[in-house]
């Protein structure tokens, strides 16, 4: 549940990186109209920010020594009516630049979504479901920053750079010349920082991953009762703490990695003031050319106004390189592999009678291993009933999981009605197959959404025939609430019976002409079991049903039993034939017979 973390190291310049950044920006395309209004907002708000400094020159250079009052109210008003225009450019480029952020997100958002719904069984598997959480909320919300107002900031600061080194130049070249000599250091260390904090960055959300997958599972209603009941709450904590503890310090490695340069910037670039004006007054001392005060005052004020953006402009470089590592993270899943997909033309069925064939299936999880499920060959007719029996680890439930695709095969095929299941389109594969499993699931919502989950437009009276059918019916209706009971989460305020019940009742709502059962009564104790055992006698009239059984006492009804061991048919026949070749079957048949309880 908690394995041990790796330590960080750094890592090798990424040769991908111009390759991700060319990723990154096509993600901006659908909304470039709205980018170039932010454009021409952020340009026109720079080019009138540094008119300020030119309208000051001429209040001190002319208005006030020559006392024209006139000028002096024209120019004053001019400054004022700039901050209002620059204000009012800031306010809505904000607004248009974090709607095209917002949107980006929700589109990278949805992306990992509809991958992962679209991924095979095998991927969630293998993968903590705590991790997937993960690189949805904290990996995309970890970018919020940077697709909402790092793009605009980034090119709000570069065209107020611009827009000011070009004025600085117009008022004195040599004064702009000592102002930038170490601008190249200034970007060269930020470049550094960058790089250091993205490498940190990576390993913080892994980290964040960790402990969302160890929430997950720790606090979920199974990880409570299982914690408890084993004494292990106060080891969970520590734990817990120990993940905790990893994360803040990575945090605090984080925020201060470059920390110290990046002040140095800052405070060389306060300091610009005063090397200005002093290199103005040696210069006029060694008898340079002389500089008015109002172009000296002016100067320094762009100079000032070149630091916020300058320092911005650095850190935004910063923040890009940080979160280049969550973009990284992003298009792993964003680039798995589907291994499930619909052919290029698939083939619909409008109506399915439910001829199920498995045609010298091979089955392997991996592609290397050895074979799960090896030749097999069965044919269950429309409307007809076959059973799979054998002991554990004997291919049941993967033979079962194969007819709905959650698995494709490795080699033979599966069919519905003659067609080649991997050439059916998702949606005839949906409609066709319905699965109920021994590990019901229920979502923290009412009975009624449950049930509806299957047919989102079903009225209440084909939820209430569905709840009759099942057996379910009088037992939510004596609730409090009825069908508007909340099931609590994975349906815990329910037994294992009645939650049964209410997926059988689930599964009737969908009516599929084809039924899987995947030990769906093993759990349940004997008097539990036969209640079960009637609603799914009458969910599986007229359907073509496949049962993944555990006590043979399910089965014995079918039309037709098969027995495998280690992946392969064994056996196969009616009960009664089975029993009397008195082999593999028969033996199974009384070894339960001893394991059912007396009365």
């Amino acid at each position: 549940m908690h394995p041990e973390q790796p330590t960080w190291t750094p890592a090798p310049a990424d040769p991908e990186q111009p390759r991700q950044v060319r990723r990154i920006l096509r993600l901006f395309r659908p909304y470039r109209g709205r980018l170039l209004i932010v454009g021409l907002l952020v340009g026109a708000a720079s080019l009138v920010s540094v008119a300020t400094p030119f309208l000051l020159k001429e209040i001190l250079d002319v208005a006030i020594p020559e006392g024209r009052t006139g000028l002096l109210s024209l120019l004053a008003l001019g400054m004022i009516l700039s901050a209002v225009l620059t204000s009012v450019f800031g306010v809505l480029q904000t607004l248009i630049s974090t709607t095209v952020g917002q949107r980006v997100m929700h589109d990278l958002r949805t992306a990992v979504y509809g991958r992962l719904q679209r991924m095979s069984l095998a991927f969630f598997t293998r993968t903590r479901t705590g991790e997937v959480q993960s690189r949805i909320a904290n990996d995309i919300g970890g970018m919020q920053a940077t697709v909402t107002s790092t793009a605009t900031s980034l090119v709000s600061n570069l065209t107020s750079v611009v827009a000011t080194i070009v004025a600085m130049v117009a008022l004195d070249w040599r004064l702009t010349v000592v102002s930038l000599l170490l601008l190249p250091v200034f970007v060269w260390i930020s470049r550094r920082v960058g790089n250091e904090r993205k490498k940190i960055t990576t390993q913080r959300q892994k980290q964040m991953a960790v402990m969302a997958a160890t929430v997950t599972e720790s606090l979920s209603v199974s990880g409570i009762l299982l914690g408890r009941t084993m004494g292990r709450a106060d080891s969970l904590t520590r734990s817990f703490a120990d993940e905790s503890e990893r994360l803040v310090d990575l945090e605090v490695r984080s925020n201060m990695a470059g920390r110290w340069r990046m002040s140095v910037i800052g405070i060389v670039m306060a300091a610009m003031p005063a090397v200005i004006y002093w290199t103005a007054g040696i210069a006029l001392q060694m008898g340079g050319p002389s500089i008015s005060i109002g172009t000296l005052v002016a100067f320094v004020s762009l100079q000032q106004g070149l630091f916020r953006p300058t320092v911005s402009l650095l850190s935004t470089g910063v923040q890009i390189q940080t979160s280049l590592a969550l973009f990284q993270r992003i298009f792993e899943y964003l680039d798995l592999p589907i291994d499930i997909t619909e052919p290029e033309r698939p083939v619909h069925l409008d109506q399915v009678k439910g001829e199920i064939r498995f045609e010298d299936v091979v089955f392997r999880y991996d592609g290397k291993s050895g074979p799960i499920l090896d030749s097999i060959d069965i044919t269950v007719p429309a409307g007809g009933s076959l059973a799979v029996v054998g002991p554990t680890g004997s291919g049941k439930s993967t033979l079962s999981h194969l007819v709905p695709r959650l698995y494709d095969v490795s080699g033979g095929r599966v069919t519905l009605d003659g067609v080649d299941v991997r050439d059916l389109d998702f949606d005839t594969l949906a409609r066709a197959v319905g699965v109920v499993s021994q590990e019901t699931y229920l979502f923290h919502a009412s009975v009624a959404e449950n049930l509806r989950f299957a047919k989102p437009d079903a009225t209440d009276e084909e939820l209430y025939a569905a709840a009759r059918a099942a057996q379910i019916h009088e037992h939510i209706a004596s609730l409090p609430d009825g069908y508007d009971t909340i099931v609590g989460e994975r349906g815990h305020r329910f037994s294992g019976g009645e939650k049964q019940r209410l997926a059988i009742a689930r599964t009737i709502l969908r009516d599929p002409p084809v039924l899987i059962l995947d030990e769906a009564t093993s759990a349940l104790d004997t008097r539990t079991e036969h209640a079960v055992q009637e609603a799914i006698d009458a969910l599986s009239a007229n359907r073509t049903t496949l049962t993944i059984a555990h006590r043979l006492s399910t089965v014995r009804g079918a039309d037709q039993i098969v027995v495998l061991d280690a992946g392969r048919t064994v056996e196969r026949g009616t009960h009664e034939e089975l029993l009397g070749l008195d082999g593999r079957y028969a033996a199974l048949v009384r070894r339960d017979a001893q394991l059912e309880p007396t009365t």
